[in-house]
């Protein structure tokens, strides 16, 4: 049926509905949107809250990405996801991994402060963003979130295209693996270069990147004669300790999951001296490379009776 003969704003008949509005909320959904996820939320009553459709099938996905036992994963970025009921569940599930960091997109808001929630918006406000961001009280050395979005050149079409900044980041992340390791930063003119960029969507100044790093938002941008590169690296972490920063995160991720592969190989060995021994002398050379390649400055590896007592012997932990 119509209401007040508006017939375009209504879709395609629905087996069991009829006629259901358009409002380009379908298209969203269909696409897995943002914007479709922050309609579901605002509109809780209609649209399902946390169990609508778009936030549900997120949140399932980012379940199946916390199983350790059926998915290995380094990095976690969602691009274009901001909203924080994704978001924020997306950085439980990397917390509750303890072996990944994720990359995380902000809601950027105008200067009305209001979210933006399309490229073709007006730009974003680097203090409502920042403020936005700091009421949220993240606290996590498993995220790290970057601003503002950038343009590149889309590779099948050949076109201008805006995107959130986990895109070019994940580059920035790819670029100092390869000529570096994980506890190297990941950002500056060296390993921080987003060669893919074509231009920023908001040039920063000093003012706003000092806002941005106060809120411990990484800034994207560039110098007189250099391209655009990220500057700053720290986690979502808000205490002051060397785990705000991305490099030591990902360099405690490194020796976990070398450690955890050591470990997985001793499962079932007999719990005595002997297999103590062998730990060690498998544990001891992975920290030692990483010492030689810079990662640390000191190590020691204990495991012996102070650590696995008789009580764990009887249980049957190491």
């Amino acid at each position: 049926r119509t209401v007040g003969g508006n017939e375009a704003a209504y879709g395609p008949r629905d087996k069991y509905f009829g006629r259901v509005p358009n409002y380009g909320l379908n298209n969203d959904k269909k696409n897995l949107l943002n914007a479709a996820v922050k309609r579901e939320i605002d509109d809780s009553a209609a649209q399902g809250g946390t169990a609508g459709p778009t936030v549900s099938a997120y949140r399932k996905a980012l379940d199946i990405m916390g199983t350790k036992s059926d998915i290995d994963i380094k990095i976690l970025a969602v691009p274009g996801l901001r909203h924080s009921s994704v978001t924020d569940y997306a950085l439980d599930v990397v917390e509750s991994r303890f072996d990944a960091i994720y990359i995380m997109d902000i809601e950027e808001r105008d200067e009305l402060d209001t979210v933006i929630t399309s490229s073709v918006a007006s730009s974003p406000n680097v203090g409502f963003t920042v403020t936005a961001l700091k009421n949220r009280a993240l606290n996590s050395s498993f995220g790290a979130a970057y601003f503002p979005d950038q343009v590149i050149q889309d590779p099948a079409t050949k076109t201008s295209i805006q995107v959130p900044p986990s895109v070019p980041v994940l580059g920035a992340f790819a670029l100092n693996d390869s000529i570096g390791y994980p506890w190297f930063a990941p950002a500056g003119f060296a390993r921080g270069a987003l060669e893919s960029v074509l231009y920023s969507t908001l040039p920063l100044n000093k003012k706003n990147m000092d806002d941005l790093y106060d809120a411990d938002i990484n800034p994207l941008t560039s110098f007189p004669g250099t391209g655009i590169m990220v500057f700053g690296q720290k986690t979502l972490l808000s205490d002051n300790s060397s785990l705000d920063r991305v490099n030591v995160r990902r360099l405690l991720i490194d020796i976990r999951r070398k450690v955890r592969n050591v470990a997985n190989r001793m499962l079932f060995e007999p719990n005595r001296q002997e297999t103590l021994d062998k730990f060690n002398s498998l544990v001891s050379p992975i920290l030692q490379r990483i010492q030689e390649k810079s990662g640390v400055d000191r190590y020691k590896v204990i495991i012996d009776a102070t650590t696995t007592t008789q009580a764990d012997v009887e249980n049957n932990t190491l």
